[in-house]
């Protein structure tokens, strides 16, 4: 069983308490037109496939991504996102599970899938973490599993300013909640050739796009 850390920990205080304000940044103006793409694409890589969903937070790609797959299963470790997903008229086919991202404590022994989906949380993983844990999820998808993350792109004026950077390359955003308080939050925006190398060599069929705010890559396991 993987132990949080204090940055987990802190990560995991601060989206409970931005639960009920986390979509706002989802009604930038800017940013309409990229969301409807990527809004319109994504059910197209999962049809009829059975998927977890890491750090699925309110169900915002959850009820988009899931239109048409088998199974989808939408995990997160905060119950304060989740009922907001929960409050969402999301398709028969996703169930929703408490997860921890790093353990992957909360799946059966022996439950696999054949798809995977994550937006928004590879920002989240810390750079010395980060090919740990692709291995660890691919380890819970069965061969020619398709796999799509999802995340922002740095786009000056829209992205919230970095606040500092740490030995192993990491960036941090200083973030205010409508309440006033102020959280230190780890934002990570690989380039392609960075976030390609991480997945490893065992795959194929990948595929970067990016537009200003947003990059998507996609790719099946060999």
């Amino acid at each position: 069983m993987t132990t949080p850390t204090t940055a987990d920990q802190d990560l995991a205080a601060y989206y409970a308490k931005r639960a009920a304000e986390y979509e706002a940044i989802y009604a930038k103006p800017e940013r309409q037109a990229e969301l409807r793409a990527l809004e319109a694409e994504l059910p197209g890589f999962f049809a009829g496939r059975c998927v977890l969903e890491i750090a699925c937070g309110t169900g915002w790609w959850t009820l988009h991504g899931a239109r048409d797959a088998a199974h989808w299963l939408a995990t997160d470790l905060n119950p304060e996102t989740m009922a907001v997903a929960r409050s969402k008229p999301l398709p028969a086919s996703v169930e929703l599970r408490t997860l921890d991202a790093y353990s992957f404590e909360g799946l059966a022994e022996g439950e696999r899938f054949d798809a995977a989906f994550a937006g928004h949380w590879w920002s989240h993983v810390p750079r010395q973490r980060l090919i740990d844990w692709i291995e660890a999820l691919h380890a819970r998808l069965v061969p020619g599993a398709r796999i799509v993350m999802l995340d922002n792109q740095y786009a000056e004026g829209s992205s919230t300013p970095l606040a500092r950077s740490d030995e192993h390359g990491n960036t941090y955003q200083q973030r205010r909640l409508a309440d006033g308080s102020v959280h230190e939050v780890l934002k990570n925006f690989p380039t392609r050739d960075e976030a390609i190398a991480a997945i490893g060599p065992h795959v194929r069929d990948v595929d970067w796009s990016a537009t200003r705010h947003y990059w998507r890559l996609s790719y099946q396991l060999a």
